[in-house]
Formats: C-alpha cells, sequence, structure tokens
C-alpha cells in the first residue's frame, strides 16, 4: 500500500513559490523517494474594485486592484514521513501550501 501525497502551492510572488518548489524537490531527491512536478497551473489574475465611500455610488471608484495567484502541484509518492516532515516546515507567508493525501493499492491486493 502506497501513499501519495499531492502539495498544491499559491502565492502571489513566483519567486518566493519557486524557491519552496526547489527546496522540496531538493529535499525530495536527498532522501531518495519519489518526486513528480511541479505542474504549473494557469496563473489566476483577480480584479478588486475599490470604492472611495460606503454609500455605494458606482462612480466614485479609484482604480480596480489586480494581483496575479502563481500556482504548482508537486507529488511525493511513498516516504509519507518525509511528506509530513515537509507540511511542517516554516514557509514564507506568501506562500500557501495544501495537502491532498490519496491511497494507493497495486491492482489485484486486497487490502
Amino acid at each position: 500500500m502506497t501513499f501519495v501525497t499531492k502539495l498544491t502551492l499559491n502565492s502571489g510572488d513566483r519567486a518566493a513559490l519557486d524557491g519552496v518548489v526547489e527546496d522540496i524537490r531538493e529535499t525530495v531527491r536527498r532522501k531518495g523517494a519519489e518526486f513528480r512536478g511541479p505542474h504549473t497551473k494557469p496563473p489566476n489574475n483577480h480584479r478588486i474594485s475599490q470604492y472611495k465611500g460606503l454609500d455605494g455610488d458606482d462612480a466614485a471608484q479609484y482604480p480596480s486592484w489586480s494581483y496575479t495567484v502563481y500556482r504548482r502541484k508537486v507529488e511525493i509518492v511513498g516516504h509519507d514521513d518525509l511528506a509530513r516532515q515537509i507540511m511542517e516546515w516554516d514557509f514564507p507567508e506568501s506562500v500557501k501550501i495544501e495537502a491532498d493525501i490519496e491511497h494507493v493499492q497495486a491492482v489485484g491486493s486486497t487490502a
């Protein structure tokens, strides 16, 4: 029975995001685990309206604020202790990380 830990990393700071992904990749390589990725997802562009007052007057607006969120997905196959250690790291505040753990069984096995 094998566990696949899928990590999704999001950040508005592309350099910080790529640095974290590279640190994870290097750590997984040194430990001898199987690493898949990073899979780059299209960035999400967000636009936020900024109003000058609270009265709801749509004509009184500042220029919209826009920002981009970059995403990377990586997978660590097996080595669930290593994946757990990585999740305990102190990541930069600009990088958000989510983990999804999938249990994979070999074909024909009963467990």
